[in-house]
């Protein structure tokens, strides 16, 4: 983790915690109070970024290349400010925005979409690609919403609920791959 083209960096004393099995690629920016769990893969040219309030990124999660992480620290209306929260078995596609919002376990977020502030996406749910899902918004579990605003489409079946999983376990040995080649 120490490779000069990852950037691993400490804010108002609080310094990533990253699990010695994750994945994190060249390129990525992982600052403040960010915890990444076992079997994570960070992809190339992702943000982390947990000055204002924390985030954390659950086991088998996988963040793709280009997505940026945020959160939104304390305000009058909100003292306990928007903590970024990704369970795990998480899919976040390339180029998303994932903004103080809570993505229960095995939920996806498309290529391209944004998630704001007080979200939150349930287990086996999906946000489609390039959808936007506006603040305090709630996609109950196995359900698909798209669009711009996001709204719900339809339910979540059995089959695609265990393609979403079979996606888990690829980015998990893809991981592994990349890991493996970038360590050497």
């Amino acid at each position: 983790m120490n490779r000069s083209d990852i950037s691993i960096i400490s804010v108002g004393g609080k310094t990533p915690q990253i699990d010695p099995s994750a994945f994190i690629a060249p390129g990525c920016r992982i600052i403040g109070d960010v915890t990444i769990g076992p079997d994570v893969s960070i992809w190339y040219n992702c943000v982390l970024r947990a000055d204002v309030s924390h985030i954390v990124v659950g086991a088998r999660s996988n963040i793709q290349d280009g997505s940026v992480v945020h959160c939104d620290g304390p305000m009058p209306h909100r003292p306990e400010g928007f903590p970024t929260i990704i369970g795990e078995d998480v899919l976040i596609g390339h180029l998303a925005m994932v903004h103080g919002c809570t993505l229960a376990d095995r939920a996806f977020v498309g290529l391209k979409a944004t998630v704001m502030n007080g979200c939150r996406i349930g287990s086996d749910a999906m946000l489609a690609a390039g959808a936007l899902l506006t603040e305090n918004k709630e996609i109950p579990d196995r359900e698909l919403w798209a669009g711009s605003p996001a709204r719900r489409v339809r339910e979540i079946g059995d089959a695609q609920a265990a393609g979403m999983q079979m996606g888990v376990a690829h980015y998990v040995m893809n991981g592994r791959m990349h890991k493996a080649a970038v360590e050497g």
